[in-house]
């Protein structure tokens, strides 16, 4: 059975893909090269006989590859780029970088990166698109003031971003050219505003389609916008296997080493007393989904000190000398999680403090959402 399989390792390139097939045992049998187009792609998969198996990496050509091959082949695998240091040793092509790819397929070494939920692709989209004038509004923000703080004009606050002040602000510029260039940086600043004024009713009308918007505003800190971007970014929870995957995809995962963990006493095997070292959070994670989870744990905010012994007890480092004992234990701490899995919701609490997170469990749940978000 297993001369049947066939491995396709595929590295995709603007104006041309090298694709390169090998079998069960790690053969080269084809290899090719086709136009990056749907036909040229689909043309050389269907002259293929036997189980197919296809990867490549993740980039600008991976959505899209992936849903036009999905339903052709038997496996669709998109790896994960930094996880492949096979593909850095040696010499390096595109052939190359095909074939290695395959073996990596073939012998189980590849990273997956998710790719699914055909449903979210509208919310996915504007959540991006969201995400990306933000950024670009705060570019142009920085770029403003890093103007006139470069003519030594003290621009503290955000008058400096009010159209009724515009014409005062562009007066304390002596020079023309820069004055000039901070009128074109206001109406940049304009457009965006008003590009993303207009986006925003969109993105929060598409994520009230999908139930689990509700269920995640009821957590302290987290209102429409960024559970909107929650939902867009994890598609669905049930892509982790438990709750600690999904902490080490949103960067919140802590690290360790340890070495020389046995010695011998007296003939016997027994374990070294020296404690784990940490190393901190993480560093292969979503930058996004962290930031959303740093901005929930904001203390300016309200309810932010909450959300705040509840991430830093996940992590380990509770607040206690700060804040006082925490009101979240461990036993605390995953029966919170433990109720978003079957459906519970978030309430204050009412017995100690005002701040306190607390757990209420919902008998009947969400109608028609999942026990197990």
């Amino acid at each position: 059975m297993s001369r049947d399989i066939k491995y396709i390792g595929m590295d995709v390139h603007k104006e041309a893909t090298v694709i390169a097939v090998v079998n069960g045992g790690g053969k080269l049998v084809m290899e090719s090269i086709v136009e990056t187009k749907a036909s040229s792609i689909l043309q050389f998969i269907h002259g293929l006989r036997g189980e197919l198996h296809v990867t490549w990496e993740e980039g600008t050509w991976a959505s899209w590859l992936y849903d036009l091959l999905q339903p052709q082949v038997a496996q669709v695998l998109v790896c994960d780029p930094r996880r492949n240091a096979l593909l850095k040793e040696g010499n390096k092509s595109d052939k190359i970088d095909a074939r290695k790819l395959a073996d990596l397929l073939r012998t189980g070494m590849l990273r997956p990166v998710y790719h699914g939920e055909h449903g979210l692709r509208t919310l996915r989209e504007l959540g991006r698109s969201y995400q990306t004038l933000s950024q670009d509004l705060n570019r142009v923000m920085n770029r403003i003031k890093a103007l006139y703080r470069g003519w030594s004009i003290p621009c503290a606050g955000t008058q400096v971003y009010a159209p009724r002040y515009r014409e005062e602000w562009l007066h304390k510029i002596e020079h023309l050219g820069v004055r000039r260039r901070a009128e074109l940086l206001y109406q940049q600043l304009d457009g965006l505003q008003t590009l993303r004024r207009t986006l925003r009713p969109e993105l929060l009308a598409e994520s009230r389609k999908h139930k689990a918007s509700k269920l995640l505003r009821q957590i302290p800190c987290i209102g429409p916008i960024r559970a909107a971007r929650l939902i867009a970014l994890m598609q669905t929870p049930h892509r982790f296997r438990s709750k600690r995957q999904l902490w080490t995809y949103s960067g919140l995962g802590i690290e360790t080493r340890d070495s020389a963990q046995y010695c011998y006493v007296r003939g016997e095997l027994q374990r070294t007393k020296k404690p784990q070292q940490i190393r901190g959070l993480n560093r292969n994670h979503n930058h996004e989904m962290k930031a959303i989870f740093k901005g929930a744990a904001d203390p300016s905010q309200l309810w932010g000190r909450t959300v705040a012994r509840l991430l830093c007890g996940l992590a380990g480092q509770g607040n206690e000398a700060r804040d006082g004992a925490s009101h979240l234990g461990t036993q605390d701490r995953g029966h919170c999680f433990d109720t978003l899995e079957e459906g519970g919701t978030f309430r204050r609490g009412t017995t100690e403090a005002a701040s306190s997170l607390s757990v209420a469990q919902n008998s009947g749940g969400l109608p028609g959402f999942t026990p197990r978000w």
